[in-house]
């Protein structure tokens, strides 16, 4: 019984060690060796090719997974912007969806933001593999849904498109100097009463989780907790002024969602 308990706890953590070695090596270790290069950046040069891979991305946009990732709050994180998105009248009206993301939210935004009545959707994101596979999960909703290569932190879309957005775990991955210009245009594009539904990571209230967490940021995000402190975005939605902002934590404050309404 012993030696069938050892084996299994031994199998155990290979898996583990085997699962957290391939998410490095293709998400913060391939920057890292990027970074050795002589070639300039460009745009795209902080996206994982996790997120850019379409081999990559099949491989691991598996529910499960992503449900794992998120410490198993991803249903909820997703189940409180669609019931903030049916709330609101958004009859004959478009929602944008800034950067695409694993799982299921997708699908999920745009139903509800279609049975509150939009008309249009608009998905936006840098890397045109990842529309590609966006697309692959809305067959239904192809009449209308509108697939956009565009920089969240340089939108080409005019002024006030949009009446909501969602911008659902992308400010962690974004260099520090892009956090601000993201949630800028994240705002620009909305028109006046729109609402900005944003999903991150939030500073753990506990020790103990926040010591796991700031240990997995360093390994693996590390632009990530900025957002704890110096690059909060409620606090610069607030500086920035023009917004009615609330926040909600999840998972003893490991999670947060900002809802925030521009005037």
């Amino acid at each position: 019984m012993i030696t069938w308990m050892m084996n299994a706890a031994i199998t155990l953590i290979f898996v583990l060690a085997a699962i957290g070695l391939f998410f490095f090596v293709f998400t913060r270790g391939a920057l890292l060796v990027g970074g050795l290069s002589s070639r300039p950046g460009n745009e795209k040069s902080h996206v994982y090719p996790i997120y850019s891979n379409m081999r990559l991305i099949k491989l691991v946009d598996f529910q499960p997974v992503i449900s794992a990732i998120l410490l198993f709050q991803y249903h909820r994180l997703v189940s409180a912007i669609v019931s903030g998105l049916k709330a609101t009248n958004l009859k004959n009206r478009k929602v944008l969806i800034t950067s695409c993301a694993f799982g299921n939210v997708i699908p999920r935004v745009v139903k509800a933001a279609l049975d509150a009545g939009a008309d249009r959707i608009l998905i936006a994101d840098i890397i045109q593999n990842e529309l590609v596979h966006a697309k692959s999960k809305l067959g239904r909703y192809a009449g209308k849904v509108q697939y956009i290569e565009d920089d969240a932190t340089a939108m080409k879309q005019a002024e006030g498109c949009a009446d909501a957005n969602v911008m659902f775990f992308l400010l962690h991955e974004l260099p520090h100097e892009l956090k601000a210009r993201a949630l800028s245009e994240a705002g620009r594009m909305l028109a006046p009463g729109g609402k900005l539904y944003l999903a991150e990571f939030h500073r753990p209230e506990p020790r103990v989780l926040r010591a796991l967490s700031w240990t997995y940021f360093k390994v693996f995000e590390p632009l990530g907790l900025a957002l704890w402190d110096i690059h909060d975005p409620l606090a610069f939605l607030k500086d920035m002024g023009g917004w009615s902002c609330e926040r909600t934590t999840y998972f003893f404050g490991n999670f947060q969602i900002i809802t925030a309404t521009k005037h």
